[in-house]
């Protein structure tokens, strides 16, 4: 917290391509918003029973349990509102009387405020509700009122959304082609990786020279593993002209998914054998007395029964290609990737986080996604069918 305190809450440039000079966050709070932040602060950082959870110094009874954590997630919700707010309307200032060149960028105190914030919601969210679902759909209400002032234009000059506005057309098409990338390296890797440990399961042998293969994949960096690929390919188009018609070449989406390939079929082809070695043997012989195929048994009985399982891997692989995904830019590939380093390359660091941003976005969305998707697959046990949604139900079922 005095970390954040201490450090520049932004940074005011002459131009894009300078430091700037930093002004901390006392320099931009208005003397009325002083008093709004301190029951902010109380209510964000009010000590807590490490055994119980709850708050200490109140009653454990009746509504508490579920009242701390509530206030903290909305205490959360506007100190992120509220810095957006205050670095948005500083930004505005300085356009105001500043050349138009100056540039407002966003500062380490900034970026500790909400990393802080998120925890510090996330802390809350655990103690709040045992249901993922509930969870993720809470964590997007946290940070709602700062999405709601940006589409009202608040921060539009600061120096990250005027690099937006310089780049919107090219923006989302990278957007778009970041998740064509990801896409088409990860279904590959699970039509190759679901055989793959099928096969492992069936001849345990192979185990001894496939997972030592994929370790192995795993330890070359991914700027060498696209390297490697870019001779033979540009040597595959050129001897079989309908491959490259087809867009196979030594730069590009080729090399870039077959590199994301394999990276991806470790954790896919681990979970999946994982998930196929704990089906009961009882469940495919009772399958093979019914009459069914070993395609049958795979699809209908093994997979069912794996998916729990299988879908960490998944959520790994998945979560893995998009931060990869961004390197291929530099084979050629395109995506988000292409944004950061044009950033790096031209010193700019608000292009760099233009690029960076939503494949951090990207990332945690993809992730929630798989959890939630975990949880689902997962069947009903009675002390999750006892759980009630409500977390006041909650409070008062501890207490009676």
């Amino acid at each position: 917290m005095w970390a954040a305190w201490a450090l520049p809450a932004v940074r005011v440039a002459p131009n894009r391509l300078l430091s700037g000079e930093p002004v901390g966050l006392p320099a931009l709070l208005p003397n009325w918003a002083w008093l709004l932040a301190l029951p902010l602060i109380f209510l964000a950082f009010y000590p807590t029973n490490a055994a119980t959870k709850r708050p200490t110094g109140i009653a454990p009874a009746g509504l508490t349990g579920w009242l701390h954590p509530v206030a903290t997630l909305l205490s959360m919700s506007g100190v992120l509102a509220g810095l957006f707010w205050l670095v948005g309307h500083h930004a505005q200032q300085v356009a105001l009387t500043e050349s138009s060149l100056a540039r407002t960028s966003l500062g380490a105190g900034f970026w500790s405020i909400v990393a802080l914030a998120w925890l510090a919601s996330l802390d809350a969210l655990q103690r709040l509700s045992r249901s993922s679902v509930l969870r993720h759909a809470l964590m997007a209400l946290v940070a709602l009122p700062a999405v709601v002032l940006i589409s009202l234009g608040v921060g539009q000059d600061l120096s990250l959304m005027k690099e937006y506005a310089n780049r919107d057309d090219v923006f989302w098409v990278a957007v778009l082609r970041h998740l064509q990338i990801v896409a088409t390296a990860v279904v590959p890797s699970v039509l190759l990786g679901l055989p793959l440990a099928w096969a492992c399961n069936r001849v345990p042998r192979l185990r001894q020279s496939v997972f030592p293969l994929l370790n192995i994949v795993q330890t070359i960096p991914s700027i060498a593993l696209f390297g490697l690929f870019m001779a033979p390919l540009a040597w595959l188009a050129q001897q079989f002209p309908a491959l490259a018609q087809a867009g196979v070449s030594g730069v590009g989406l080729a090399p870039a998914v077959l590199a994301l390939v394999l990276y991806s079929l470790l954790p896919i082809t681990r979970s999946a054998l994982a998930g196929l070695e704990q089906v009961p043997d009882a469940a495919k012989t009772a399958a093979r007395a019914m009459g069914m195929t070993n395609a049958q048994i795979f699809w209908q009985v093994e997979l069912p029964l794996a998916l729990p399982v299988l879908l960490p891997g998944l959520r790994t692989a998945v979560v893995q290609t998009i931060g990869l995904a961004a390197v291929t830019a530099l084979v050629g590939a395109g995506g988000l990737g292409s944004l950061m380093f044009d950033g790096l390359f031209s010193a700019a660091n608000d292009l760099v986080l233009l690029g960076v941003l939503p494949i951090v976005l990207l990332a945690m969305l993809g992730d929630a996604f798989f959890r939630v998707l975990i949880v689902l697959s997962q069947p009903a046990t009675g002390q999750a069918r006892a759980t009630v949604a409500t977390p006041w139900a909650n409070a008062e079922g501890r207490t009676g």
